[in-house]
């Protein structure tokens, strides 16, 4: 995700974490689906209870997504055989999130320019923006799209990352309603310009959370393009997906090795800095959530898992995934390049109906 901006870090941790087995899940909307693998796999010493329900996984190097339940069970899984269709392929997804209703999952193909809706329970693509492996800036044709998410009204917006802009999509078209910012014009004016937008996040006022790659900017904006303040984020090279926990107070990261979760206020302040070192050493994670306990589930990519860190402590209480570790067996992620909560405590659901809607 996001790496054709960088200079990629190719250090690799080399400590394996050990992986055991589970007991089956009874919480989440999505609790009532079968398994399709019997026996759970988190590090040692994981924590089940720290999660709410399910997770959505973008597994990106396995072209798939996944739901894993808290005891590391895979629940639901996206593609199986011949749930394309004819002609149609899916890679490299690298972020996902649920819908409002919770009845469909929209993906973004970053590097493979387009953002597919997904039925979960025909596991069909019933909408695709973008042409695959074609990039540009017309109808029907993005550079780098990131973390698109389908609002109440079925709405789409996406930040378009080279094109330095950001995408309103009506339902079902494949031309955008409106434009925030000058397309292929890049730098930190919003709302007339933005410098490489990589996430654009609902906030519990109705406006939404726009970050900012170049210079680590996270700007307020509603929908019909109002700018209510921009700030600075401290310290970040990389600032990632920059999303609220309450109001005043957002979390975000550094997509960098060493890797960086910060919690920070709107006037710029840090509350809380996660940065370890040695084998918990963050490579290149690019989401980070809040979860209703308080604790922080993130994707850490390079490092191949997706993690729980509970903010008192500092200590990781739950991993699914084997650190630098990649694969497709259970228990196993390559890349995994985004995270969501199932519903009811996704961010859209958590959030509600009234969020800037146009």
């Amino acid at each position: 995700m996001k790496r054709s901006l960088l200079v990629l870090s190719v250090v690799l941790a080399f400590i394996a974490t050990a992986c055991s087995g589970s007991k089956p899940s009874a919480s989440s909307s999505s609790s009532k689906k079968t398994p399709l693998s019997g026996v759970g796999y988190l590090r040692s010493g994981s924590d089940p209870s720290v999660l709410p329900g399910l997770i959505l996984v973008v597994d990106e190097n396995n072209n798939r997504l996944l739901e894993v339940d808290p005891h590391g069970r895979i629940i639901w899984e996206f593609p199986r055989p011949g749930d394309l269709a004819p002609g149609q392929t899916f890679v490299t997804p690298d972020d996902a999130f649920f819908t409002p209703d919770g009845k469909q999952i929209i993906a973004t193909q970053e590097e493979d320019f387009t953002i597919s809706l997904i039925d979960i329970a025909t596991h069909h693509i019933v909408w695709r923006y973008g042409i695959p492996g074609v990039h540009g800036s017309g109808p029907n044709h993005v550079w780098n799209p990131d973390d698109a998410l389908v609002l109440p009204n079925h709405y789409v917006l996406s930040p378009d990352i080279k094109n330095c802009r950001i995408l309103l999509i009506a339902p079902g078209a494949h031309a955008p309603t409106r434009i925030y910012g000058t397309t292929g014009v890049c730098g930190h004016n919003p709302p007339k310009n933005f410098a490489h937008p990589n996430g654009a996040f609902p906030m519990r006022n109705g406006h939404y959370i726009v970050t900012e790659i170049n210079g680590a900017y996270a700007t307020e904006m509603d929908l019909s393009g109002k700018v209510y303040s921009t700030m600075h984020i401290p310290g970040l090279v990389y600032p990632s997906d920059t999303n609220e926990i309450k109001p005043g107070l957002y979390l975000t990261v550094d997509y960098q090795r060493p890797g960086t979760v910060l919690e920070f206020t709107s006037s710029s302040q840090v509350v809380w800095r996660y940065r370890p070192s040695g084998i918990d050493t963050l490579d290149h994670p690019s989401l980070a959530l809040p979860l209703p306990n308080g604790d922080v589930i993130l994707n850490d990519d390079y490092n191949d898992r997706i993690i729980v860190v509970d903010p008192h402590t500092d200590r990781i209480v739950w991993q699914y995934g084997v650190t630098n570790r990649p694969g497709r067996a259970t228990g196993h992620l390559a890349n995994p390049d985004g995270v969501d909560l199932a519903p009811p405590y996704s961010e859209l659901v958590v959030l509600g109906p009234s969020m800037g809607l146009p």
